[in-house]
């Protein structure tokens, strides 16, 4: 832990791996107040509130850090929780409503890198890459046929600026794209030649789904067995958001059943993903760590963009509010 002392008091309370330390963006918040620091998690509200407790403002680099009502009203001096990421999910906006706390993100910062993982995911799958490394391996040849993108259809659930950017990437490789989200850009969509549509034309029609909404109540379990079941037999599930937006156990037993071909996930409703996990038994299904924004360069414009929220807030003129 480091800190020195001044007016404002901001607390990272869980640096874990570093983000913040070491970074260019360390010294920029110093210069805004006393900076402290906390190099290991802060998963148990107990630990999380004593290390946020005097702070006036908490950046939250992890989402194993739970800002709950209970820990928030303890809060007295806490007037600002920066989240270094697109989700608010691990912060209860109720509550900082209630007790005046300013809740910011950091929309967009990821898209490009996101986007990469969810189509590299996609190709995994499609390419049997996992299946026929491992035949190699082990002395084998491949001989089963693999699958291609160009001439299918990719549908995009939430098209956001990762959901935009994926379209970019699908079309690319010679995608049709389809959408569905909460609040459809049909400039974009008329400028780009992507066509928005009910979720369930979407699931589909789509030889590919991909997921970009952010969690929150509306989208908590959006892909449930129902919706599911209207997905191609031949299709592939593709979740770099969050989790708990797909019903995990109807997943499983898609995917078991021969439902749906396979998936590409980043993200799950448990992380990290529990030993012995049905989804590590599967050779349909691609594996990732949460680690779709996890590049150098997303790293830096997030912290950028952290530390400009902060700086605003300071000024009186906060942007990329959520509450």
């Amino acid at each position: 832990m480091t800190s020195s002392p001044d007016t404002l008091r901001i607390v990272v309370p869980d640096d874990a791996p570093a983000a913040v330390a070491g970074s260019v963006q360390e010294e920029k918040l110093r210069a805004l107040g006393g900076l402290e620091m906390h190099d290991s998690l802060a998963g148990e509200p107990a630990l999380l509130l004593e290390r946020i407790r005097d702070a006036d403002v908490a950046i939250c680099i992890r989402n194993s850090s739970q800002f709950s009502d209970e820990v928030l009203s303890q809060c007295t001096r806490l007037k600002h929780i920066a989240v270094f990421g697109i989700g608010v999910d691990m912060v209860d906006l109720e509550a900082c409503k209630r007790l005046g706390i300013t809740v910011t993100n950091i929309p967009g910062y990821s898209a490009p890198a996101v986007a990469e993982c969810a189509l590299t995911l996609a190709l995994s799958v499609s390419r049997r890459v996992r299946q026929n490394d491992l035949l190699i391996r082990e002395g084998d040849w491949a001989r089963a046929p693999v699958g291609q993108l160009h001439g299918k259809t990719l549908g995009i659930i939430g098209v956001g600026p990762i959901g935009k950017r994926m379209a970019e990437l699908g079309q690319a490789v010679g995608m049709n794209v389809i959408g569905w989200t909460f609040h459809p850009d049909e400039a974009w969509g008329k400028r780009t030649g992507v066509t928005f549509g009910s979720m369930e034309d979407v699931l589909s029609t789509a030889d590919v789904v991909s997921i970009h909404v952010r969690l929150s109540d509306m989208s908590r379990g959006l892909l449930d067995a129902a919706k599911l079941s209207l997905m191609k037999p031949t299709s592939i599930l593709v979740n770099t958001a969050r989790g708990a937006i797909v019903d995990e156990e109807a997943l499983v037993q898609a995917l078991q059943s021969g439902r749906i071909a396979g998936a590409g996930l980043d993200v799950f409703t448990t992380e990290p993903l529990p030993a012995g996990h049905a989804f590590t038994k599967m050779d349909n299904v691609a594996l990732s760590p949460h680690v779709a924004a996890s590049t150098p360069e997303t790293d830096y414009a997030g912290l950028e963009m952290v530390v400009d929220n902060i700086r605003s807030w300071v000024n009186g003129a906060p942007i990329n509010v959520i509450v």
